[in-house]
């Protein structure tokens, strides 16, 4: 999503993320089925940037290191939540796919400080 793509600040760009998710999910019509798939999508999207700024404040590498995982784990919990929303909102398919698209270039970067991390501990 080229808005997300060229920001290379991950607080900025992870808050962008969960703000474009909740301004998704107001506009979708809850029912039965939709209901706890939206609190479920808006939770996990919105802890992503949560715990990076968790990550960066943590009190030790290994700490840093445990909230990064777990903004990784957000990020595929949340491509999750988004194929489930899409299969009931076939009219926002594409619209979903972007967000998709940048939740997976968020689960790679995760991963990749991850990596680098573990490796220089």
């Amino acid at each position: 999503m080229s808005e997300f793509s060229n920001n290379y600040d991950l607080e900025e760009r992870t808050a962008k993320f969960g703000e474009t998710i909740i301004l998704l999910c107001r506009n979708i019509k809850q029912d039965l089925i939709t209901k706890p798939i939206i609190n479920q999508l808006i939770r996990s999207a919105t802890s992503i940037g949560a715990n990076y700024m968790e990550a960066n404040g943590a009190s030790s590498k290994k700490d840093f290191i445990n909230k990064i995982f777990i903004c990784k784990k957000e990020t595929q919990e949340t491509k999750h939540w988004l194929r489930m929303i899409a299969a009931c909102l076939p009219e926002k398919k594409e619209e979903i796919r972007k967000l998709w698209k940048e939740c997976q270039e968020l689960t790679l970067i995760f991963q990749k400080i991850v990596s680098s991390s573990r490796n220089k501990v």
